[in-house]
C-alpha cells in the first residue's frame, strides 16, 4: 500500500483567508492527504493568497519561483494557487509559472482536491475559476488550528464600493446565512470543547440584508447569549456606516459577547472618506466610539488606518491624527496606499509622492504606538482574566511565561507560578487571572503570582490533540489573536 500524499497550505492576507485555509487543509485531509512534518517537502504546496496589498503580486510569484526547482527534484509535486490573487491573476499565474498545476478561485476552494486529481491525471495545468458562491463554504470540512477558539462565518462578500478595495469583485456580492445554520455550527462547536467564536464576514453588521432584517446582527449576538458554555463571542469587521445601536446595545447586554471592537476608520479626513467612497464621516465615526465607551467604558477599540491616499493632504493627514487621539485605540493596522490595478482609486490624480507617504505612515505609527501604551498603561495594578493561548508568546519559552487574551483581546504575558513560586500547570483554553504589572505598547506583562486558575472544556479538548501543534497549515505572516485579524491587509469594513 502506497504512502499517502502530503500537503502544506501557506496563507496570506486577512482573517478570511485564514479560515478558508482551515477549510482547504479539512478537504484535502477528507481526501486522504496528511499534513507534512516541517523537516520534509510536501507534495502539494497550497498558497492561499491575498489581493489587498501591491507586494502581493510580488510575494506570490517570488515563492512560486523558489518552488520551481524545489518541484524539479521531487517528481509528483504538485503546486496550487488559490485565494484572491488567484481570482484576479487566472491564467496569469500558469502564464508567469508554468509549473504550477491548479489555480482555483475564491468561489470554488471545494474543487481543490477534484483539481489537484486531474491535474496528475491529465498532466496539465487546471485552472478553474467561478464567478459566484456554488456552495457556502462552511457546508465544507475543516480542520481548525485551534483547539479552544473558533471562526465561524455569518456571511461572505460585500456590497461596499470602497474605491480603494478590489475584494467585492473577487468575493462578491454579500451572501449571508441563516441563523440557524450558524447558531448549529457554534452549538457544534461547543460540544467538542470550543468556547470562544469569532463570527467573521466582510462586514458583518449588514448581516441580514439577504432575508431583509436589518436588525438580525444584534439578535444574532444576543442568541449566541443563550448557548450554554460558550464564553467568549467575538466579531470582526464591522462598518461604520451601518453600525447601529441595537449592536451596541446587544454587546453591552449580552454576557459572553466580549467588550471589543475593530471598527475601520481609513482615515479621519471627511473629504478622503468622500474619495474612498466611504459612507461616514469623522463625526459619525468618533459618535459611534462614545456611544460604545459610553455603554462599555472598558471596550478595546482597535482600527485600520490608511496613510497616502489620493490625494491627502497634510491638513488631510492631521485630520487622521486627531482622530487617534480623540479615540484612543487600544491599536490600530495602519498601511500605505497601495495602488491596485481594477480599483477606481488606481486611476484618481494626485498620487502622493511615496516619500510622503512614508514620512506620514512613521508619524502615524508613532502616534498610535504612543496612544496605545498609555491605554496599556491603566491596566498596571489591575486583575485581569484570560484565555490561556498557543503561539502567541514569541518569547515565552526564553522567558518562562505563557501568554492569554483578556476579554477586550489585549494580550497579557504572564509567568504561571502561585504564591510560593511553584510552577502552575495551565493548559491552552484554560482560564487564569493575573495582575497586570507593567505594560508595553502591544501586550502587558503580568510577572506577580497567578491569582486563580479554572481548567476548563477547552484545556480538556486541547489535551486531548496532539500536543504537537498541527503541521498543515502555515501562516505568511504572524497573527494578531487566536482568531483575530492578520496585519497584512486591512480589513474591508
Amino acid at each position: 500500500m502506497s504512502e499517502p500524499r502530503t500537503y502544506e497550505v501557506r496563507t496570506y492576507g486577512c482573517q478570511m483567508n485564514v479560515h478558508d485555509s482551515e477549510r482547504l487543509t479539512g478537504l484535502l485531509e477528507d481526501a486522504g492527504y496528511v499534513a507534512a512534518p516541517d523537516d520534509l517537502q510536501a507534495d502539494v504546496v497550497v498558497f492561499n493568497t491575498c489581493a489587498v496589498r501591491e507586494n502581493a503580486d510580488n510575494k506570490l510569484y517570488g515563492n512560486l519561483g523558489h518552488l520551481a526547482s524545489v518541484k524539479e527534484k521531487h517528481p509528483g509535486m504538485q503546486i496550487a494557487v488559490g485565494g484572491c490573487l488567484a481570482q484576479k491573476d487566472r491564467t496569469t499565474i500558469t502564464d508567469k509559472a508554468p509549473w504550477v498545476d491548479v489555480v482555483f478561485g475564491t468561489h470554488n476552494i471545494g474543487s481543490l482536491p477534484v483539481l489537484l486529481e486531474r491535474a496528475r491525471s491529465l498532466e496539465e495545468a487546471q485552472v478553474e475559476i467561478l464567478e459566484s458562491l456554488d456552495v457556502f463554504p462552511s457546508t465544507l470540512p475543516t480542520k481548525r488550528e485551534s483547539a479552544y477558539a473558533a471562526w465561524v462565518s455569518i456571511s461572505v462578500g460585500c456590497n461596499n464600493t470602497c474605491t480603494f478595495c478590489i475584494v467585492p469583485a473577487l468575493r462578491g456580492a454579500e451572501k449571508d446565512r441563516r441563523p440557524g445554520d450558524i447558531l448549529a455550527e457554534i452549538e457544534a462547536l461547543v460540544a467538542e470543547g470550543v468556547t470562544e467564536v469569532t463570527l467573521l464576514g466582510q462586514n458583518v453588521n449588514t448581516y441580514g440584508v439577504e432575508f431583509g432584517d436589518k436588525l438580525a446582527f444584534g439578535k444574532l449576538l444576543r442568541a449566541c447569549g443563550e448557548i450554554a458554555g460558550l464564553e467568549r463571542v467575538r466579531f470582526t469587521s464591522p462598518h461604520p456606516s451601518s453600525f447601529t445601536d441595537d449592536v451596541i446595545a446587544a454587546m453591552a447586554e449580552t454576557p459572553n459577547v466580549m467588550p471589543q471592537l475593530h471598527m475601520p476608520l481609513q482615515s479621519g479626513s471627511d473629504k478622503v472618506l468622500r474619495d474612498m467612497r466611504r459612507s461616514y464621516r469623522q463625526e459619525r465615526f468618533l459618535g459611534i466610539i462614545d456611544r460604545v465607551r459610553e455603554a462599555m467604558p472598558y471596550a478595546a477599540i482597535t482600527t485600520d488606518i490608511i496613510v497616502g491616499f489620493p490625494g491627502e493632504t497634510e491638513e488631510d493627514f492631521q485630520a487622521t491624527l486627531d482622530v487617534v487621539r480623540k479615540a484612543r485605540f487600544a491599536n490600530a493596522f495602519t498601511f500605505q496606499y497601495s495602488k491596485r490595478p481594477g480599483t477606481p482609486a488606481a486611476d484618481l490624480p494626485d498620487q502622493v509622492d511615496p516619500a510622503v507617504v512614508t514620512d506620514r505612515y512613521l508619524r502615524l505609527a508613532a502616534l498610535v504606538k504612543e496612544v496605545a501604551l498609555a491605554e496599556n498603561q491603566t491596566f498596571e495594578g489591575r486583575s485581569v482574566e484570560l484565555m490561556v493561548s498557543e503561539g502567541e508568546g514569541r518569547k515565552d519559552a526564553d522567558t518562562l511565561r505563557l501568554s492569554g487574551r483578556a476579554p477586550d483581546n489585549r494580550l497579557v504575558h504572564f509567568t504561571p507560578v502561585d504564591a510560593a513560586g511553584t510552577r502552575v500547570e495551565v493548559r491552552p483554553g484554560d482560564v487564569v487571572t493575573v495582575t497586570v504589572t507593567h505594560a508595553a505598547p502591544h501586550h502587558l506583562v503580568a510577572d506577580s503570582p497567578v491569582l486563580s486558575v479554572r481548567r476548563t472544556r477547552a484545556g480538556d479538548a486541547w489535551e486531548a490533540r496532539t500536543t504537537t501543534k498541527a503541521a498543515g497549515v502555515s501562516l505568511g505572516l504572524p497573527t494578531v489573536g487566536v482568531p483575530a485579524p492578520l496585519a497584512d491587509a486591512p480589513a474591508c469594513g
